[in-house]
């Protein structure tokens, strides 16, 4: 933050008069009604309006030559979100060396454009995957948690996908690979905004371990009979044989599973198959969508193609099975790219390429993938659950080689895209925003971020608040507030030291935060988690997945 702070009566007169819903901006210009935003924004915004004013209109003229030499479209949106790789473990080939890992095809890709050294994201994929679709914290929507199996809910229709406000700007869409937003019919992705989807009804975790060969592996007891005596035989409902796979879909469309035939084992060699047809799909996507005159937004998803069955030789120095993993997905990225640079769409695309969340460190020993820099991993509220790589590169707008070390959300991934897209004005306007247009630090670079903190969920938890270079850890509850410890990320990232003397004087504003935070959701409450019957939508359900989808409405 450059820019000089007005008199703090005055922030505090802007500060009431935007929380009570009359902003002094115009959303940067783009729609008369500005977004509804947390409370902590406005804090800022008050602080910062005339210097963002102008630097906005700066940015609208830089679009606006963008576009023009574009044949007056907006750029393509390319945005590919791997699962639980830590900070440090891609893109960086000097950290490349120390876990014995080669990523060349993220590690060039980085060079051509921005690393994204503050990316925050949610502390598991479902939450951080909702917060990228609809900019809007997971508990605002009801995706507080990872789903797995069957459960009877998703993001609700209520919700407004990015896919969705680009469609209203005539983006063509389409969605391959993890989705993982409820099992019900309103939460497929044709059915929030997106043209083509293909994608798995459940995680990659579960894919791979439903097969006979992980269950005599000992990684699924119960499973395959045969394994073990069926003296103690296990309820019906924890054999996931009736389990839809992989579906394909259109908008307006009905869903078809495309993975197996009625009676048909599920196998490692299916998941393989998958995880190759994905990789295949984006590949087609790219070309089909390359070829229209609309701008296209791909979101490419990829499965992370374990094998817990029968470990293959090592690829890596590593060795690890996520870390051979991580090298394969570096190269069907690598492919991605060089489709791109063939199709001539390189120039007139902005690429994102990140993690959702940090490592699966239960898996730590033999996944190869560690807690490189900051401590914990996923489901974690410190800095290595939610501090990842990522990267974006955007030809004649991002400059090529930089960084910025500003706070970036999983949540302004919509509202950036939204605004380079020129669709801002279809961001809905009746509920909270959490997500920022941070098109400031891909245009002008490091130190024009216009967040300065992040709010840390662990489900419905708020569990820690960074602002600039510190971090509250909130009390569990019935904790004293005196349990709060603060850290410095900067000098403590592991989150070790709290700092007591710190604790004293930020814990007050801290807590203002915090009210701030609630102040917003008083006014604007959480939506509810959509809920219906599993695998309605699919129009060749097999029969095993209709009896499963009984056994489970049986107790619902």
């Amino acid at each position: 933050m450059k820019h000089g702070i007005i008199g703090w009566q005055k922030v505090a007169m802007r500060l009431g008069a935007c929380i009570a819903g009359v902003s002094l901006l115009s959303a940067q210009g783009f729609a008369a009604k500005p977004l509804v935003h947390d409370g902590e924004f406005y804090f800022l915004q008050a602080q910062y309006q005339d210097a963002w004013e102008k630097e906005d209109r700066e940015i609208d003229a830089k679009l606006a030559d963008l576009r023009k030499g574009n044949e007056g479209k907006p750029p393509n949106i390319v945005f590919v979100l791997i699962d639980d790789v830590s900070f440090g473990q891609m893109g960086k080939p000097a950290l490349n060396d120390v876990i014995g890992v080669k990523t060349p095809r993220i590690n060039d890709f980085a060079r051509q454009g921005m690393s994204l050294n503050r990316m925050y994201t949610e502390p598991s994929c479902t939450p951080t995957r909702a917060a990228t679709l609809t900019g809007r914290h997971p508990v605002r929507t009801g995706i507080k948690e990872v789903k797995v199996a069957l459960v009877g809910e998703g993001l609700g229709a209520n919700e407004v996908t990015i896919a969705e406000v680009l469609s209203k700007a005539g983006y063509n869409t389409a969605h391959v690979g993890k989705w993982h937003q409820g099992d019900i019919e309103e939460a497929y992705p044709h059915n929030q905004g997106f043209d083509f989807a293909a994608f798995p009804l459940h995680q990659q975790v579960q894919l791979a371990l439903m097969s006979p060969e992980a269950a005599r592996a000992n990684n699924l007891l119960g499973w395959y009979g045969g394994t073990q005596s069926n003296a103690l035989a296990l309820d019906q409902r924890f054999k996931p044989s009736g389990l839809v796979t992989g579906v394909e879909a259109r908008k307006g469309g009905q869903a078809r599973e495309v993975d197996l035939k009625p009676g048909e084992t599920w196998t490692q060699a299916h998941y393989e198959r998958m995880n190759e047809r994905y990789q295949q799909q984006t590949l087609e996507q790219l070309r089909e969508m390359a070829g229209k005159d609309e701008p296209f937004f791909l979101q490419y998803w990829p499965l992370y193609p374990l094998n817990f069955v029968h470990p293959e030789q090592a690829q890596s120095l590593n060795g690890g099975f996520m870390a051979d993993k991580l090298e394969l997905i570096d190269a069907w990225f690598g492919e991605v790219l060089d489709e791109m640079d063939k199709l001539g769409v390189t120039e007139n695309t902005l690429v994102l390429f990140m993690a959702d969340n940090g490592l699966m460190y239960h898996y730590e020993g033999t996944s190869g993938l560690n807690q490189l820099v900051y401590r914990g991993g996923k489901t974690d509220f410190t800095e290595g659950g939610v501090r990842v790589d990522a990267y974006v590169r955007w030809p004649g707008a991002i400059e090529a080689g930089s960084s910025a070390a500003d706070i970036v959300h999983a949540s302004d991934v919509f509202t950036t895209f939204a605004r380079v897209a020129d669709a801002y004005k279809y961001v809905p306007r009746d509920r909270v925003i959490d997500g920022i247009d941070q098109t400031p630090v891909l245009f002008k670079g490091n130190g024009n971020g216009r967040r300065d903190y992040v709010y840390v969920y662990q489900n419905e938890l708020l569990r820690a608040i960074v602002k600039q270079e510190w971090k509250m850890h909130l009390p569990a509850p019935g904790m004293p507030a005196a349990a709060a410890g603060v850290y410095n990320v900067y000098r403590d990232p592991r989150e070790e030291h709290p700092l007591i003397g710190h604790s004293l004087w930020s814990g007050a504003s801290f807590q203002d935060m915090a009210k701030r935070h609630m102040m917003t959701i008083k006014k604007y409450p959480h939506n509810k988690l959509g809920k219906g019957k599993p695998y309605e939508g699919i129009e060749n359900l097999r029969p095993e997945s209709e009896a499963t989808v009984e056994n489970f409405m049986s107790w619902h």
